[in-house]
């Protein structure tokens, strides 16, 4: 994350994606994202923005490959979270309090938000160390 602000011209880069990220999350709200392709897309694009605004001046398939790592990690225990609250939500014993609370508007948002962020990161961190791979690779091909 540092390395994102290291330098003028990585500071313009990270202020730019996260401009972009704040200008399509306020689309994809104003589009709406309940069964709405087109608004899911929008909040897709912010949280990959987002996630690009950290990572564009990695310059390792290794540094990408811990983002996947995450990425994967992050969603496993999202959905064990995600169980776990649906057990206490149907179970009768539960208070209504705790229900809701789990089941409140934000804590719905919360989890798209967590869920666009992990699947972003997916895909930056897939595509990330794939280009990183191959573009080391050729630069070490071309030293030879």
């Amino acid at each position: 994350m540092i390395d994102a602000f290291s330098t003028p011209r990585n500071r313009i880069k990270t202020f730019i994606f996260l401009v972009t990220c704040g200008l399509l999350a306020i689309a994809s709200v104003v589009v709406g994202i309940d069964d709405n392709p087109p608004g899911v897309l929008l909040a897709y694009l912010a949280a990959t923005a987002f996630v690009l605004a950290f990572s564009h001046s990695w310059r390792t398939a290794r540094k990408f490959m811990f983002l996947l790592l995450a990425s994967v990690l992050g969603s496993i225990l999202f959905m064990i979270l995600s169980m776990i609250s649906d057990s206490i939500v149907q179970n009768p014993a539960s208070s209504d309090t705790l229900k809701k609370l789990i089941e409140s508007p934000m804590n719905e948002a919360l989890s798209i938000v967590f869920a666009m962020l992990c699947s972003a990161a997916f895909l930056v961190g897939v595509v990330g160390a794939v280009i990183m791979f191959i573009r080391n690779r050729r630069q070490s091909e071309r030293k030879v």
